[in-house]
């Protein structure tokens, strides 16, 4: 039977995608995905058979992907970033649980939370925490739990899908939260559209943040108590002793 890549493409452009990626869509005869980003690749690999659908249906792709491996065919299932992270690749494992021939391999890619940091600075040289603020498959009293509990231990987070028009007062409540245990002057930063044209990056406080105006291709850095600026970088110092 056919074999089925789960690739992530990283958070932007092709020079974000790491050479194990490129490497695996060159094998795949099929490459299928949410319609973006398979729209991101088509230009450099124009001769493979291409099937996508619009968001919210990746149980639908799934099922694409696995039908199509079942005909003997070599697949790439692709996502931004990185495939194990908020992407396709535990559903396929889950679903692969019915199509025992088909072979799953995991390719990984760089994510947002990468991405962005480099953009911005250091932000993550220590502990920190990832959480998504959507919560279409997440109740938000959870995600809610998550960020008090981040926040509380004093990590640095980084926030997926801040925002959106259904959501535009999310990170404001997450903001919120992260207050009742973190300064307002806390140093955080936010990066749109990493990796890709038009990428804009800020650092400001918590408290800046909190009223800021974000949308689904941003990401989100929160400092820790440690966090500075360092010459208008985002930087949390891993505590290694600087000699005087």
């Amino acid at each position: 039977m056919g074999k089925v890549y789960v690739i992530g493409l990283g958070p932007g452009a092709e020079k974000e995608m790491t050479y194990q990626a490129s490497t695996a869509l060159e094998k795949s005869e099929v490459i299928i995905g949410y319609t973006v980003y398979t729209g991101l690749i088509r230009e450099r690999f124009p001769d493979k058979k291409y099937l996508s659908t619009p968001m919210r249906q990746e149980v639908v792709r799934c099922e694409m992907a696995m039908d199509e491996a079942m005909k003997g065919r070599t697949v790439a299932m692709v996502c931004s970033g990185d495939a194990g992270i908020y992407g396709m690749a535990g559903l396929l494992y889950e679903m692969g649980q019915g199509y025992p021939e088909v072979e799953l391999e995991v390719v990984p890619g760089i994510t947002a939370a990468n991405g962005g940091a480099a953009v911005l600075g250091a932000p993550l040289m220590h502990d920190f925490a990832v959480i998504s603020l959507s919560d279409l498959l997440t109740p938000w009293e959870k995600i809610e739990k998550r960020i008090r509990g981040a926040a509380m231990a004093d990590f640095v987070i980084c926030l997926y899908n801040p925002s959106s028009r259904k959501r535009a007062d999310y990170l404001k409540k997450a903001c919120e939260y992260i207050l009742e245990y973190q300064s307002p002057d806390t140093v955080c930063g936010y990066v749109r559209n990493i990796g890709r044209e038009g990428e804009d990056a800020h650092i400001l406080t918590l408290s800046e943040l909190k009223d800021t105006e974000v949308d689904m291709f941003t990401t989100v850095y929160i400092g820790n108590s440690q966090t500075r600026n360092v010459d208008g970088k985002m930087v949390t110092p891993r505590g290694y002793r600087l000699e005087e």
